[in-house]
Formats: structure tokens, C-alpha cells, sequence
């Protein structure tokens, strides 16, 4: 057979992450979702553990609006008019109405004069990256940025790739300095929120201080944030980091896949930045766009979100995370505080990370463990997102079990 070489290399390859604990192990399946009632929020069946119900506490959707009956509505009904798929491309006859008025009000949400959706905000960051580099294009990055931005800039190949340390200007400032003379255009790249942590950038000072060198460039300093972890879950009105911090970056890389609970990916900018992805971003022209059903779903979220229905969801989101991140401090747990719902319980060892994580399973409540190299060694930890179904009595659960495992150590 001609796979057999590579067969036995990959099946070495793969028992020596699952003998060294850095494997993903078997998908966890959903069969079914349980409404909330009362003073519980959702629950959910999994494949394995047919009688036992789960809270959910690792997942994206922070708004809760992937099961709004609202939502729901608005996809179907687009699925009825236009088709479960686009059957094609942007350029060649994909695009239908819904796709436009998603990303006219995807502009008119972040202020900008334009926006153009992909099919996952993963590509938006490599679709946005990779066509504004060049061969004289210089690449700042800080070093805890996602695994998108890490693979756009290893795609992209620049003239020169400079990481600063994390969240630290001084530092970013040197980087910037070291960066003058190595190219004629500077792309300045952070996350919004960083998904392992739940912290964020300083975007006010990190544009302020891009702004000192925009003359050391021929073509510029760019700033682009990737605020997928952000935008609907963070800020009073959720429009993420930028609203938090008080700032605007030159390019915004959001996401419809997580506090809106659809799918896709999509970026704002300048008319000019937009038109020129059009034409050049390979991830966006020969990929089928997002259905016409998603785009209406996240128009509908969109609607709720800018609505007092929708402050009132990011208010008891805030709460519950503060309430949350309380009760861990509480029992001497330790965590990253922070107003955003990614809430880290820091564990900082890989097997105690799996003992943990299969303790609370046993108990019905999904979190997700992350080892490294998704973290770096000795930042091994559980990652909890709290979401704007969770209860009052939901986080009271979850406490209640952490308590117990500490208790029983």
C-alpha cells in the first residue's frame, strides 16, 4: 500500500502525543439540547453518557443566541427563499441579498465605511494578512496572538516578522524602532481578547504609539486587531475591545461564530482596504460565502444585540462572569480577573489539567483543558466561558463541584 510508511509515521506521531497528554482525544458528541426552564439554562446530552445532562462551560456562543427562537426564525426562513447553500462563489454568482445587508450592517455596527464576510473569521485573518503583505512589507505581532494570525504571517513571508511580548507597549515601541528601515509598510497585528486568557489588548496606548512612527514608513503603520473573542460579548453595547478600550484600529478581523452563535468571519475597514480583499484575498474569492440562512441569522442577532434586549444580555453576561470569577478567587483557585467571559482556571500542570477536567465531566459540566502547545508550558489550565444562559443557580452548580474536588484533594 502507498500509505503504509507514512501510515506507521503518522500513528507513531500520534501515541506520542496521546503518551505525553497533548492529544485532543475523541470528539465529545451532542445529541441533544435540553431548553432551559426554570432557574436552569440549557442542557445538553452527549454520545457515552446518554442519562447524565451537562451544563455547557466551554462554549463561543456568549450571547446565548444560537437557540433564540428569533434567530431561528430568520434562518429558516431565508433557507426557504434562497436555498440551504450559495452554489458558488462571491464573484461568479454567490452573492445574494442577505450577504450584502449582513455586511452593510456589519459597517455601520463597528463605524466603518465597509465590511466583507468570509466563510470563518480563521480565514478572515489569513484573507486580510496575507494580500497586505508584500516583500517590503515589515510584520509586528504580539507573542500570544491566535494560531490564525501565527499561520497568515508564515504564509505571508515578509520582509521581516518582529513578536513583542505580550501586551507590552515598551516593548512593542522597540519592536516598532528595530522595524524602521526594513521595509516601506509596517502591519502592527494583536488580538482584541486572547482567547486562552481572556485578557486584552491596550489598543488605545498601541495605536497611540503606531501613530508616532507612522512617518518612519513609506506606505504606513497599520493596526489590525482580530477581536473575535470580543466583538458581541465585550463592551457595554458589544462592540468588543475597540468600545472597551476607547479606540479604533485601522482594520477589525470579527466573527459571527461565537457571541452571535452563527458562522463566518468578517472584517471592516476603509472602502479602499475592502475593495482591494475583494480582488486579491484568495481565501474569500475561491471560497463559497457563508449561507444566505447564517447571514440572515446574524442579521437578526445583530438587531437583538443593538436593542434593550440586547444590553440587558451583555449586563447579566457581565454578572454572571463576575459572579463566577468570584466564586473561584473564593476558594483559592487561581485565575486571570477580567470583565471578559473566557475565564481561565489556572491549573499550570498537565496531568492535574486532565484529572480536573475529567472530574467535572463526571459531574456534568463541560470545560475544556488546554496543554501545551496550545499553552505554553506551565500555563496549563481549564478554560471556562460563561454565556448569557447561564443562571444564577448554573454558576452556583459549577462552584459547587469545584469546591468538592478541592475539598476532596
Amino acid at each position: 500500500m502507498a500509505l503504509e510508511k507514512l501510515n506507521n509515521r503518522l500513528g507513531n506521531d500520534v501515541a506520542e502525543l496521546q503518551a505525553t497528554g497533548r492529544d485532543k482525544g475523541a470528539e465529545l458528541v451532542i445529541n441533544k439540547v435540553i431548553k432551559a426552564a426554570g432557574d436552569k439554562g440549557p442542557r445538553y446530552l452527549v454520545d457515552g453518557h446518554e442519562k447524565k445532562e451537562f451544563i455547557k462551560m466551554n462554549a463561543n456562543s456568549y450571547l446565548g443566541m444560537s437557540m433564540n427562537p428569533e434567530v431561528i426564525a430568520a434562518e429558516e426562513a431565508a433557507a426557504v427563499e434562497f436555498g440551504v447553500g450559495p452554489g458558488a462563489v462571491r464573484f461568479i454568482s454567490g452573492t445574494h441579498t442577505p450577504h450584502i445587508q449582513l455586511e452593510k450592517k456589519l459597517a455601520e455596527f463597528h463605524e466603518r465605511k465597509a465590511a466583507m464576510i468570509f466563510s470563518s473569521a480563521y480565514v478572515t485573518s489569513m484573507g486580510v494578512i496575507f494580500p497586505l503583505t508584500n516583500k517590503e512589507t515589515v510584520i509586528v505581532s504580539d507573542e500570544l496572538n491566535h494560531n490564525c494570525i501565527i499561520q497568515a504571517m508564515r504564509l505571508s513571508r515578509p520582509a521581516a516578522k518582529l513578536i513583542y511580548k505580550h501586551n507590552n507597549m515598551a516593548d512593542l515601541e522597540a519592536k516598532l524602532q528595530e522595524a524602521v528601515g526594513k521595509g516601506n509598510r509596517c502591519l502592527v497585528i494583536t488580538d482584541g481578547i486572547f482567547s486562552m486568557r481572556g485578557d486584552f489588548a491596550p489598543l488605545k496606548e498601541l495605536t497611540e504609539i503606531c501613530s508616532r512612527f507612522e512617518d518612519k514608513f513609506a506606505e504606513g503603520v497599520v493596526t489590525i486587531a482580530d477581536d473575535s473573542h470580543g466583538v458581541g460579548a465585550f463592551g457595554k453595547t458589544g462592540r468588543g475591545t475597540e468600545e472597551e478600550t476607547g479606540a479604533n484600529v485601522d482594520i477589525l478581523v470579527g466573527t459571527l461564530g461565537k457571541a452571535y452563535g452563527v458562522n463566518g468571519g468578517y472584517v471592516v475597514a476603509s472602502n479602499e482596504v475592502i475593495n482591494y480583499l475583494r480582488e486579491t484575498a484568495p481565501m474569500y474569492i475561491y471560497s463559497n460565502p457563508i449561507t444566505c440562512s447564517e447571514a440572515a441569522a446574524a442579521l437578526k442577532v445583530l438587531e437583538i444585540l443593538d436593542s434593550p434586549a440586547g444590553i440587558a444580555r451583555l449586563a447579566h453576561l457581565a454578572a454572571m462572569t463576575k459572579k463566577f470569577e468570584d466564586g473561584l478567587t473564593s476558594l483559592g483557585y487561581e485565575t486571570i480577573e477580567g470583565p471578559h467571559p473566557v475565564v481561565p482556571l489556572m491549573v499550570r500542570d498537565t496531568a492535574e489539567t486532565t484529572k480536573l477536567v475529567n472530574y467535572l465531566t463526571g459531574n456534568g459540566v463541560l470545560g475544556t483543558g488546554l496543554n501545551f502547545p496550545v499553552v505554553p508550558k506551565g500555563d496549563e489550565e481549564i478554560r471556562f466561558q460563561v454565556n448569557a444562559d447561564h443562571t444564577v443557580s448554573d454558576i452556583d452548580y459549577v462552584l459547587s463541584v469545584l469546591k468538592s474536588y478541592k475539598d476532596a484533594k
